[in-house]
């Protein structure tokens, strides 16, 4: 059966439920949340838009619903405020994590865990080293928004479809990810061979990808359309097991240079999980920055575990 359990109703919680009815994907979406009237609310706001696009079952769940669940999207937590850095989050959204992962588990063994609450990495490395044995079933949707946003504005900067564009954000969720370059592509066109982009060009792209969420929360307190729409693609490509390479959070051993650190690199994601990593060639800049942005994540894991 195809059916999600999404755990926190708020905004994002909310908005990828209303993304999975659009593309008529699931069969049913259960969703948890402590707020009983705000998730009462959202499921019957949710179940009047189903008939106009499909028959998604929508209704107020609880972990029992994980049992036949394929996949559970954790988005509940404190949200990032104006002024906070997604790393500040971690003290509380630690202990909410410790708290739901064992109720998910002893449901189900075999659900794939999608972590959206930040800050992501550091919450993916908690869950896989709660439970490491199901390292492949732990996945956060990390730099999968920076990439989008990032593919955004590089098609806007040549005036092409964005999704004609290779290019990745990579790293940490947060201040110290980075944009490669090296990679980036149009068709069969990597762009550092050709002379649309100058270094200032380049700097000023990447800063408004990394920096989009603050200018966001500063207008609307929030951001949960684009992570609604990508959460739900990284969904689909799990339920229909497309084998799609998306730049997820995940741990990483002994790969670029780096080892027990949760993170975003392009793996393929289907069915099961990370299905396999890919083998990037980066530029020495790149791994330089690549470590420096793992050296930042570890340091605030060890803060809480």
């Amino acid at each position: 059966m195809n059916k999600v359990t999404i755990i926190g109703a708020g905004n994002v919680g909310s908005t990828i439920a209303f993304s999975l009815i659009l593309n008529n994907d699931v069969e049913e979406i259960a969703l948890i949340d402590i707020n009983e009237k705000l998730v009462e609310a959202q499921v019957m706001d949710l179940e009047h838009s189903a008939p106009f696009v499909g028959g998604t079952k929508v209704k107020v769940g609880g972990y029992e619903d994980c049992k036949d669940s394929a996949v559970v999207v954790i988005t509940c937590g404190v949200s990032q405020k104006k002024g906070e850095t997604r790393l500040d989050l971690v003290g509380k959204n630690s202990k909410i994590i410790r708290d739901i992962l064992p109720k998910i588990f002893e449901q189900n063994e075999d659900i794939v865990v999608v972590m959206v609450t930040n800050p992501v990495d550091v919450l993916t490395k908690i869950a896989v080293k709660l439970y490491p044995d199901k390292e492949q079933q732990i996945l956060g949707t990390g730099t999968l928004l920076d990439s989008a946003r990032f593919r955004h504005l590089i098609g806007e900067h040549l005036s092409i479809n964005p999704n004609s564009v290779h290019a990745y954000i990579v790293g940490e969720h947060g201040d110290s990810e980075l944009p490669l370059w090296s990679t980036a592509s149009v068709g069969n066109m990597t762009l550092n061979s050709c002379n649309k982009f100058s270094d200032t060009d380049k700097k000023e792209i990447f800063n408004k990808a990394r920096n989009a969420a603050y200018a966001i929360i500063e207008g609307k307190q929030s951001t949960y359309y684009a992570i609604g729409a990508g959460t739900a693609k990284l969904i689909n490509t799990i339920l229909f097991d497309k084998r799609t390479v998306l730049p997820v959070s995940h741990y990483i051993k002994n790969h670029y240079g780096v080892s027990d650190v949760c993170l975003s690199m392009p793996v393929i994601v289907g069915r099961k999980g990370v299905i396999a990593r890919l083998c990037i060639k980066l530029s020495p800049e790149e791994e330089k920055l690549l470590a420096k942005s793992a050296k930042t994540l570890k340091e605030t894991f060890d803060k809480v575990w």
